[in-house]
Parts: C-alpha cells; structure tokens; sequence
C-alpha cells in the first residue's frame, strides 16, 4: 500500500467546529468562567490549538471590561493537553497594526 492509498488524519480526529466548542468548554469548567468567544482555531501536527476570550474582570463600562485571549491546546480527540494567556487587554481595545 503507498502513502497514496490511504488518508494520513486519524479518523478519530476532531473537527474544526468540535475543536472550537471543546476549547471553550474545557477552558470554562477549568477556570470557572463562560468564554466570550473563540477567537481562532487552527489544526497542529499533534491536535488543534484555539484562541478563546475570556472576560476576567467585569467593568462599567463595558468597554473597559478587561479579558484575557487563552491559548488551549487539545489533543486530536478533543482533549485539553494545556492552556495558557496570552494576552490581556480592556474590551474596548482595537488591535493595532503591526
């Protein structure tokens, strides 16, 4: 049989929609808190990697709410291998360009 002959992605591997919902659900029972979102998500060699925000600080007003974007690594099946914060910045924040 040649490399050809057969597709090389684990039929057990997530989808891309099942990886961003386990991130988010994981992170959540994990930090105790409901994501905001799921910002990006992406296939690794090993799983998926997604990025999810997080509101960690609630403020009025609202653009000064402070979240955090968390970087969650799920294994091909779904589960979570690591999370990390990247980043931290006030709701109302644009991203500025690099």
């Amino acid at each position: 049989m040649t490399s050809t002959d057969h597709d090389t992605t684990p039929p057990e591997r997530l989808t891309a929609l099942q990886a961003m919902r386990g991130a988010a659900a994981q992170l959540a029972e994990l930090l105790g808190t409901t994501p905001d979102s799921v910002s990006a998500v992406r296939p690794a060699p090993d799983g998926w990697t997604a990025d999810v925000e997080v509101v960690e600080l609630e403020r009025v007003p609202d653009t000064m709410t402070i979240m955090a974007t968390y970087r969650v690594t799920l294994d091909p099946r779904g589960r979570l291998m690591g999370y990390e914060r990247v980043r931290r910045y006030a709701r109302g924040q644009l991203d500025r360009q690099r």
